[in-house]
């Protein structure tokens, strides 16, 4: 049999926040209605040297910080760039790239247009034209996510026809369900035994590359003033033998979901009657991604009223694929008449206005489409998974032993609704209190590398909680003996938000160069200042920290204007002190990324 007859295809994703691994699970629905099998995978898990015989790739490739890869890539990405690989390397593949982003950043869907254009230089051919998802859009990436799989289902059936006998499946027709369900019915099991028994398994699971490990909490503090409105955690953790971390490392922690909000949920569904009964997960089509506890092969044991507090997240803002499973199981007239209306074209303004803008979530839609019977196996389908958070980690081991530091913005805010929007994660750890346990384990990165010379100085740019990984390579620094550090913070109020202040005193003491901007200190109606304002203000120490002296540029916060207006700076100090033009200027800017001497660890 030919793959042709086998009619198989890899869809390979990567991704930070999961997004794109949902677009990757939307893809290969619509695959499958043309007769295609997909195979779905983080492109992390997946061997890369087997990619040479993959006959037809769906990369859905999302973009982190000011334009670069997730992390996940940076394997590939690093395999691909290789000089001595042959131009006719792929070929035998057909491909095609859907890329994730957002169009208020600079280097919009950069990884995804880049990864294109590599593939086609090693002999690989589209299938279509790469896709680009836009936060901006009303409905964010799914308006063009959804147009663009239309688009490359017609390039798949021109190039591979269906079978004969076969024919396309209608959009409108049901999915079958990625899990089925198998109720077990044992007396005795309480949802806590099950519980310890699912985190047993996963501790114990040796496939896991990954496992999670617990957490005791040393301290959780504020360090915001009480009445100040955002309320900053300055967090603590033991971790004894789990230290394995270093500067620009993060902290990836499981959530759970309070009891009572659970319980809730479970009345609202009309599941409460079944909550603790134990039952097995068996994973049956996989072509749709699970938590990666019920992907194994082996059926994973557990109770609704677990899933929805470890892994199923129902306080998720929903997106338009939530509203097309709740469309199925709707059968009141008025309630389908206004969802048919959210799923139509003309409907995509209406749908925005109810659930993206005033961040509704899953739970406030469901308790006014309570006609909708949603059958149990459907759980994963039309509900999130409730994914990991990841955080900074602003310590080092050499100057905290056996801890783990972390700096956190408690997010909560208004919108149209009567109720405040919380942060899922962060009023978990806004709760936690010392001696509770968190499950959770270390990212390593290569964002973020100190140079190996300790001579080499530094500057560390950080506002708001982008101190966190500065904090970090400071104190590594300082406990390896090296002096020239330079470190620019801001925030808006000197009283009231300036974080680990007194630290920063002290460390001037041991030879740190320290420059706060304090952005709503100043008198009324004054320009504001920021960090980049000093930078340029700073100009010739600037260009004689990097410019004579090669110093390397850190980078960590929103992604906003911040990280584009701290690099112009750089391009004025190379211009005013260092005699160049403005396009020598840019050029050296984009030397000292491609030398590694500038790092970004920036967020939306």
């Amino acid at each position: 049999m030919t793959w042709q007859d086998d009619r198989t295809l890899l869809i390979l994703y990567a991704t930070e926040t999961g997004n794109a691994q949902d677009a990757a699970d939307y893809i290969a629905r619509q695959c499958r209605r043309i007769d295609f099998t997909c195979r779905v995978m983080s492109v992390d898990a997946y061997s890369i040297p087997d990619l040479i015989s993959e006959p037809i790739v769906i990369f859905v490739v999302a973009t982190t910080g000011s334009g670069t890869e997730p992390r996940t890539m940076t394997p590939l990405w690093t395999l691909l760039l290789r000089s001595d690989l042959p131009p006719d390397l792929f070929e035998d593949m057909s491909f095609s790239v859907f890329g994730l982003g957002d169009s208020a950043y600079e280097n919009f869907c950069w990884p995804a247009k880049k990864l294109e254009r590599r593939l086609q230089s090693l002999g690989a051919a589209a299938i279509c034209e790469k896709g680009e998802g836009d936060e901006q859009n009303t409905l964010g990436i799914e308006s063009v996510l959804i147009s663009w799989s239309k688009q490359l289902l017609d390039k798949l059936l021109e190039l591979y026809p269906l079978p004969a006998g076969v024919s396309i499946i209608p959009e409108s027709s049901v999915p079958p369900a990625r899990v089925s369900l198998n109720g077990l019915g044992i007396p005795g099991d309480s949802i806590d035994n099950i519980a310890l028994q699912i985190s047993q398994t996963q501790l114990e699971d040796k496939a896991a590359i990954h496992p999670y490990l617990p957490f005791r909490v040393r301290e959780n503090k504020r360090i915001t003033a009480q009445d100040w409105v955002q309320d900053v955690r300055h967090l603590e953790f033991d971790c004894d033998n789990n230290d394995n971390y270093d500067p620009g490392d993060t902290m990836l922690i499981r959530t759970e979901t309070p009891a009572a909000e659970v319980q809730t949920f479970l009345d609202l569904l009309g599941w409460a009657g079944d909550a603790d009964t134990p039952m097995l997960v068996h994973h049956t089509f996989h072509d749709q991604s699970l938590p990666h506890l019920f992907s194994e092969p082996t059926p994973a044991r557990t109770t609704l009223r677990s899933l929805f507090t470890h892994n199923i997240d129902f306080r998720a803002v929903p997106k338009r694929s939530f509203f097309q499973y709740l469309r199925y199981f709707d059968e009141d007239e008025l309630e389908a008449e206004r969802l048919d209306e959210f799923l139509s074209p003309e409907g995509s303004d209406e749908l925005h206005s109810y659930v993206t803008r005033p961040r509704r979530t899953i739970y406030e839609v469901l308790t006014e489409f309570r006609h909708a019977k949603i059958p149990k196996e459907y759980i994963f389908d039309i509900f999130p998974p409730l994914r990991p958070r990841e955080f900074s980690i602003a310590s080092s081991k050499k100057a905290v032993p056996n801890e783990i530091h972390l700096c956190v913005a408690i997010v909560k805010y208004r919108t149209l609704l009567k109720v405040p929007r919380q942060g899922v994660c962060t009023t978990y750890l806004a709760a936690l209190k010392p001696g509770d346990i968190v499950s959770a384990r270390i990212q390593k990165s290569s964002a973020m590398q100190l140079p190996k010379d300790p001579k080499t100085p530094i500057i560390c740019v950080g506002p708001g909680t982008g101190i966190a990984p500065m904090r970090a390579l400071i104190q590594q620094r300082i406990s390896n003996g090296a002096q020239s550090n330079t470190l620019y913070f801001g925030c808006r109020s000197a009283s009231k938000d300036h974080h680990y202040a007194s630290e920063w005193a002290s460390a001037e003491s041991r030879g740190l160069i320290y420059r706060a901007a304090f952005s709503r200190d100043g008198p009324e109606g004054q320009k504001r200042v920021y960090v980049q304002d000093l930078m340029v203000q700073d100009a010739q120490t600037i260009w004689e920290i990097v410019g004579k002296r090669r110093g390397w540029l850190y980078i960590s916060g929103s992604s906003n204007k911040m990280p584009e207006g701290v690099k112009q700076a750089i391009r004025e100090a190379a211009q005013s002190h260092g005699r160049m033009s403005e396009t020598e200027a840019q050029e050296f800017v984009a030397g000292m990324v491609r030398e590694g001497r500038l790092f970004e660890e920036c967020w939306s």
